[in-house]
């Protein structure tokens, strides 16, 4: 079985994880408590429940990643009850009538985007709808599974706003956005940023957003070690990795390769010829190659990619 980020796995106990990391290591899907079944009904926790939930019912699923070289959440393979593949699961509900407003919404925007030339078979539906737990205010979260479709999506997204068959985030929604991302620096500036990505959108009013999921271009069995926070200023000379999982940002620095990105909120957030300021965890790797990650924590708090402008 393959197990690739944005999917989820369910086990017997009533924990709903989402994969963070492709692969398995050591026998274990790496990946992070997102949903509890409790008195009868699911229950959404955050970083802070999930990790007091595990230390206190089921330590056995606090994981230390020596590949990544950070603490998350990981479930033996054998303990798997059920995967959730987001590819799947979207053609199957495509498939499928329903009374559901969601996936109705979910089927009106993907027949939209086919009539615009996108071909759905590189695409899957993650968050609440890949585990049938959206409800009226859910968002629509797709995934690509190919770099090119991707970067056409977008420019379809662009086009469709420019036409007004989907709209651009209004301002209370990227207040929104802002809040829940507790992003690290002002809300005009996160706006700026986010606004020329085009990987979000709002169809029949409700939020979709568009990410990427690949392999590494490289199988890459580095490991790295931490060596503290730092915040540096540099130039972006390559940003082909800029939207994949983790976002890669290659720099002109005198000691620092690039920025690499684990959270969805920078992801996407230069491009080449900018100047950026980077901040977030410092890591050298076994033969003294050094990188920038932001993100290595689930909220990222201090860390941030921001655009000198």
């Amino acid at each position: 079985m393959t197990y690739k980020a944005k999917d989820f796995v369910l086990t017997e106990q009533g924990l709903l994880f989402a994969v963070v990391a492709d692969g398995l290591e050591y026998g274990k899907v790496r990946c992070f408590l997102r949903y509890l079944y409790r008195s009868g009904q699911w229950q959404k926790v955050g970083t802070d429940q999930a990790n007091a939930f595990l230390r206190a019912h089921f330590p056995e699923y606090l994981h230390y990643s020596t590949v990544l070289d950070t603490h998350l959440h990981a479930v033996d393979e054998a303990l798997v009850s059920q995967h959730f593949q987001p590819r799947q699961v979207l053609q199957a509900l495509l498939q499928e009538e329903t009374g559901d407003p969601v996936i109705k919404d979910l089927r009106n925007l993907c027949a939209l985007l086919q009539a615009n030339h996108l071909e759905l078979c590189q695409f899957g539906v993650t968050g609440s709808i890949l585990v049938g737990m959206q409800n009226h205010a859910s968002d629509m979260d797709l995934v690509c599974y190919d770099r090119a479709t991707f970067h056409r999506a977008r420019n379809i997204i662009q086009a469709l706003i420019a036409k007004d068959q989907c709209q651009a985030l209004n301002d209370d929604d990227w207040l929104s956005a802002y809040q829940r991302r507790a992003c690290d620096f002002a809300l005009d500036d996160y706006i700026w940023h986010e606004q020329r990505k085009y990987n979000k959108a709002i169809f029949n009013r409700r939020k979709f957003d568009l990410s990427l999921s690949l392999p590494a271009a490289v199988e890459d069995d580095r490991q790295f070690q931490k060596a503290g926070f730092v915040r540096i200023r540099a130039e972006v000379i390559d940003d082909s990795l800029g939207f994949d999982y983790p976002a890669e940002f290659v720099i002109d620095h005198l000691e620092i390769a690039s920025v690499v990105c684990f959270t969805a909120t920078y992801v996407g957030q230069a491009k080449v010829g900018e100047r950026i300021e980077a901040a977030g965890q410092l890591e050298i790797d076994q033969q003294g190659r050094r990188r920038v990650v932001v993100g290595s924590t689930r909220e990222a708090i201090g860390e941030f990619i921001r655009v000198l402008r």
